[in-house]
């Protein structure tokens, strides 16, 4: 059902349009001015609110749904004037304001669909235009002769204003299918983004061809079924507005070559048939020409279509590289030939490189899924150029891509590795934001890794892995990977056992207020109190847990828990502030403030016990949503607290825009103040900044008297490090507390 998945506006549109339609059918035929009047005005502008709504939800950044939300005003806006400018039999001379409204609706749909076909067909091969062509003249082909009624009478009428109005509306028609046809033949994946524009478009037209029909013969009168259809077609736009506005992008489900294919060979058919039907009864000569270059555009020699058609079943349908089944094909073509030619079992004759963006999820979760395809489409082209001819490259799924190096030595395949690298670490502009990504990539080597594709995918893969937990960009497998591997997957299963298990513990490192030496505040860092290994620190065991999606759930666990304890030093009028991180991933979850409130009011605890620590990161890769999390958190009276600030690739401007409470200083500036002058200076306009601005700062990593005495001068507000005290368990931070009490001077009378 296209209304699920929408908001109140779509809901209320929904209830006007049914009130309408409603109406409409009790009253029967003919002109009503409750129902064709108040009813119809009300549930078209309800429809306009929800594509204006939805607009200025996504900022304006999508230049067809601006143009579809004006298109919509503009029709609705044409049927408000022919109600109130009507005369009492119902009837409107034309030409009148009212078809200027109509004419900008189809101006304006159609320039809204052209901006979605160049942007479907933006980096397709050459034979996907062809086929979006064929599609386009085919459909215009059926619909020209379905309207010959219309545009043969209205030429016979002579040349006036009413006449080229009433021809413009079938042709603008044309257009429209014509325009709608060419997006499905576009690309080889469909999905539900489209399917209220397409179902509401055709709707429309179909709306507009009866009426055309009935106009010609004069049947057509106010107050009839067509009205209904229009309703129904407009609303059916404005929910496709009101869902590409929203967070997150539809799942695709990719189409196979031969479905690919179908709306141009159905197109052929009908052209074939127009030409038929034309050998034997009038058919306009035009109807004729669109049939004829139907034709024209699908007489592609059909050996380059079966050709399209193997390279549809090998490609990947986002960046056009080879796709997992082929890259394994041909890597074992390649190395059987490398094999027969004489390859030696200590000579390395190849390589494979098997490559993994960084962080990818993040983007993918805090932007949408359409922002994480423009990045691998960037990323595929950015390898492409990179390699040497002959090289082989895939995208294998995901954010996960392979390379086969032919004839390469180990230090030829480290320079390759270090080249990819390089390539991969300029920024990615998406979406109007600078992207910046990472890659980590494993090296398997033939013969001496692996003789066949799969070991060396395999090892690879192991090697891919050791590299992202080390993160050093690349590494070659190592025979030790094999067992580090097999770690791997046992830790991931007993991380989620750990979870069921309560095995996760939390220690406390306290921050230390530099005016007062008082302690108000902890920050809760994880542990894994693993039944075999011991204590395991988060570099254990959260790099995984993001990358098998128990984040989220990890997440949740630490709050609790950390509540809990806050609980209980309210409990004992020991009021500590607790800071937790939250990861990026976790913070996508749109429920998540609503369920911190509940955790706080569970406990009876004020907000302001808690701070949340988010990452530079998540701020700057949409800050849009960004916000309006943080709003809400800070609606709620949580705190909100930058974690590592300026390690980031960041601008400024995020503090003045963003509600935020207080920056951590990253440990890499404060630990050298001691020693380099310029740390201590960048320190040192840090903190103004962060007051100038009405924020706190605390700085991490601080290990020595001298650091905290230099910040305490700065004006630097608390401090936490092992110099105040490592992170231990509630019970060993209670005993602390009790001890600085008891070491505290006593007040003097």
């Amino acid at each position: 059902m296209v209304f699920r998945r929408t908001g109140l506006p779509v809901v209320v549109m929904t209830l006007a349009l049914a009130g309408y339609l409603a109406g409409r059918l009790l009253h029967g035929e003919g002109f009503d001015a409750v129902v064709d009047g108040w009813l119809a005005a009300a549930t078209g502008w309800t429809t306009a609110a929800v594509c204006w709504l939805a607009l200025h939800r996504s900022a304006g950044v999508r230049i067809e749904y601006a143009l579809a939300t004006v298109a919509v005003t503009a029709t609705v806006a044409g049927d408000t004037y022919y109600t109130l400018a009507q005369d009492e039999s119902g009837v409107l001379p034309s030409p009148s304001l009212a078809d200027l409204g109509y004419m900008l609706f189809y101006a304006l749909m159609l320039l809204a669909l052209i901006v979605v076909v160049g942007k479907r067909l933006h980096g397709a091969a050459w034979p996907v235009f062809l086929d979006s062509a064929v599609a386009a003249c085919g459909a215009a082909t059926v619909l020209a002769v379905v309207l010959e009624p219309v545009v043969g009478s209205s030429g016979e009428a002579g040349l006036s204003a009413r006449t080229v109005i009433a021809v413009a509306y079938p042709l603008f028609d044309l257009m429209l299918i014509a325009v709608v046809a060419a997006i499905f033949a576009a690309r080889g994946e469909t999905d539900g983004h489209w399917a209220p524009l397409v179902v509401g478009l055709l709707i429309f037209a179909a709306a507009d061809v009866v009426f055309a029909l009935g106009e010609a013969s004069g049947a057509y009168s106010v107050g009839s079924a067509l009205d209904m259809a229009w309703a129904v077609g407009i609303a059916l736009i404005a929910v496709w507005v009101d869902r590409a506005s929203r967070a997150g992008q539809p799942r695709r489900r990719r189409r196979t070559a031969h479905q690919a294919l179908l709306l141009p060979g159905a197109a052929t058919a009908a052209a074939l048939a127009v030409l038929l039907l034309g050998s034997e009864q009038h058919v306009p000569v035009y109807a004729l020409v669109l049939a004829s270059a139907t034709l024209v555009l699908a007489a592609v020699p059909m050996a380059f279509r079966h050709r399209l058609l193997r390279r549809l079943a090998r490609t990947d349908d986002l960046t056009g590289l080879l796709n997992r089944r082929a890259f394994h094909d041909d890597c074992v073509q390649r190395l059987a030939a490398a094999a027969a030619a004489g390859a030696g079992a200590g000579k390395r004759s190849g390589a494979l490189l098997l490559l993994d963006l960084d962080r990818f999820k993040e983007i993918n979760d805090s932007l949408g899924h359409e922002a994480g395809d423009r990045l691998l489409v960037q990323v595929g082209e950015r390898l492409s150029r990179s390699l040497r001819t002959g090289d082989l490259l895939a995208r294998l799924g995901g954010d996960e891509f392979a390379v086969l190096l032919n004839g390469s030595s180990a230090d030829e395949a480290d320079a390759v590795a270090r080249k990819i690298r390089d390539a991969l670490a300029g920024g990615f502009p998406v979406a109007g934001i600078e992207l910046r990504t990472s890659v980590s990539i494993g090296v398997a080597l033939f013969p001496g890794h692996g003789a066949d594709a799969n070991s060396l995918l395999r090892k690879a893969d192991l090697a891919m892995y050791r590299a992202k937990t080390a993160r050093s960009g690349h590494q070659f497998y190592h025979q030790d990977d094999d067992r580090q591997g097999e770690l791997r997957l046992r830790t991931i299963q007993e991380l989620r056992t750990a979870l069921v298990l309560d095995q996760l513990v939390l220690h406390y490192q306290p921050q230390i207020d530099l005016a007062t030496n008082e302690i108000h505040g902890v920050e809760a860092l994880v542990r894994w109190d693993h039944p075999a290994r011991g204590l395991l620190m988060p570099a254990d065991f959260l790099d995984l847990a993001e990358e098998c999606g128990l984040m989220h759930d990890l997440t949740l666990v630490v709050l609790q828990k950390a509540l809990d304890q806050a609980a209980q030093w309210s409990s004992r009028q020991a009021k500590l502030t607790v800071a937790v991180n939250i990861s990026a991933s976790s913070l996508v979850d749109v429920g998540l403030p609503r369920r911190i409130s509940a955790m706080l009011h569970e406990r009876q605890l004020p907000a302001s016990a808690l701070i949340l620590e988010i990452t530079e990161d998540f701020l700057m890769a949409d800050r849009d949503r960004a916000r309006g999390i943080l709003t809400e958190l800070r609606g709620n009276g949580i705190q909100i607290a930058v974690d590592d600030f300026g390690t980031g690739y960041s601008s400024l401007a995020y503090l003045r825009e963003l509600p935020i409470d207080e920056l951590k200083l990253d440990q890499s500036f404060v630990q050298p103040m001691g020693t380099d002058p310029r740390a201590s200076a960048l320190v040192a306009s840090t903190i103004a900044l962060a007051h100038s601005l009405g924020l706190r700062i605390v700085a991490e990593g601080v290990e020595t008297r001298q650091t905290q005495d230099e910040l305490k001068e700065l004006g630097c507000n608390n401090a936490q490090g092992h110099y105040v005290s490592l992170p231990v368990s509630a019970a060993e931070l209670d005993g602390w507390l009790v001890s600085r009490r008891q070491l505290e001077p006593a007040p003097q009378p």
